[in-house]
């Protein structure tokens, strides 16, 4: 009786919680890149990727500084946006950090709210509460900068009927790749500068009332030469998910300094997508020209059954299958995930994507730490840049 009364405390304790959030999330709007050519860009993501054109704007829409092109895949929405003349500021993000997210957008149900509760808690104002209308409503979005130059962006769209956003329209295209399975954004990792992570871990605390569900040291993400160390952040009904990533000191340099350097500061390191069926799509990306990290060695597969079992779980998926793709799998109390990780996308060794396909697994792959992180190293070392 006494353990039933606390399962139903704990459960009106996580109801007031949520009805006292001063930042209610809704989930990710959408994501936004700054690229030098937004035209190449969304071909290659939907060439690559299996996006989806949805929504324009530039000249033909009266934008006469940038052109953005919107594309989307099941609940994923990024916007590709670059400038259309040498004085628009976006030039200045892109000569010093390359194509890189700058704007990582949320969805809420009160953007003016969001943004009083964020900047009187110490956020710095990117954008003020803005209406933005056209004949089918208007939208409400306001802004702030989070690590480095990123921002972001709170959305409500309750009274809006419209393709996007007032200023886009409907992109129609002849060229739709089929779509490679990818549903939703599962997390974004930032990484940010030394002994820096403990400060974002307070603001989004403090700022946007997240909580510090995971912590990783440099104990737990270490290999031979580098290390690193990583906080998840999550908001209160876990739909937005956060890991900050900051370098440890080891023999060689890190892949979080590899990036600090050729970003020059700190940023989105890497957008996790989930899917429902991890072998398709890998599969299918790999046929598109999607390159990923190398195949952890046969050992590692050799050992994944003796691992789940640990957590009593079973594997469903075909293991050799796996490892011929290259797959990664860890589990938890909870169930088990699978991962895998691409190469940078950019000449810049810095953004990448994580294929994740969770099978009731809440965790990030502590157990693939050490095989992924020596897997980036070797890439290091071919860059020259261990």
């Amino acid at each position: 009786m006494a353990k039933d009364k606390q399962n139903v405390d704990y459960g009106l304790e996580k109801i007031f919680a949520g009805a006292q959030d001063f930042l209610p999330l809704l989930g990710t709007d959408y994501v936004e890149f700054y690229v030098g050519n937004a035209k190449q860009a969304a071909h290659f993501y939907k060439t690559a990727f299996g996006f989806q054109s949805f929504a324009y704007r530039g000249l033909e829409t009266g934008s006469k500084d940038s052109v953005s092109y919107v594309l989307t895949q099941d609940k994923i929405k990024l916007i590709l946006t670059s400038p259309l003349t040498s004085k628009s500021p976006i030039n200045d993000h892109i000569v010093k950090h390359g194509d890189g997210v700058k704007v990582v957008a949320l969805w809420v149900e009160d953007a003016r709210s969001a943004y009083e509760e964020t900047t009187k808690r110490g956020a710095k104002s990117y954008m003020e509460p803005t209406v933005e209308k056209d004949e089918f409503g208007e939208v409400v979005r306001s802004g702030i900068y989070t690590y480095g130059e990123t921002v972001h962006i709170f959305v409500e769209r309750k009274n809006y009927t419209g393709t996007f956003l007032p200023g886009f329209k409907a992109w129609e295209s002849d060229y739709n790749p089929e779509p490679v399975g990818l549903k939703y954004i599962d997390h974004m990792v930032g990484n940010v500068g030394w002994n820096e992570m403990n400060v974002w871990v307070k603001w989004y605390e403090d700022v946007m009332g997240f909580e510090n569900f995971l912590s990783f040291d440099d104990k737990q993400i270490t290999t031979e030469y580098s290390a690193l160390m990583s906080k998840v952040m999550s908001n209160g009904n876990g739909r937005i998910k956060f890991p900050i990533n900051e370098p440890a000191k080891g023999k060689k340099k890190s892949q979080i300094e590899e990036y600090l350097d050729f970003y020059e500061g700190p940023g989105v390191q890497h957008i996790a997508v989930a899917t429902n069926d991890i072998i398709a799509t890998v599969t299918d990306l790999r046929k598109r020209g999607i390159e990923f990290l190398s195949t952890p060695p046969v050992e590692y597969y050799t050992n994944v059954p003796k691992r789940l079992l640990e957590h009593n779980h079973e594997l469903r998926e075909d293991i050799d299958a796996l490892m011929a793709l290259g797959i990664m799998i860890d589990a938890d109390e909870e169930g088990y995930l699978l991962q895998i990780f691409t190469k940078p996308i950019e000449d810049r060794p810095t953004l990448f994507f994580e294929i994740i396909q969770r099978m009731g697994a809440r965790g990030f792959g502590a157990g693939n730490f050490k095989a992924l992180f020596e897997a980036i190293e070797r890439e290091q070392e071919k860059r020259g840049t261990l």
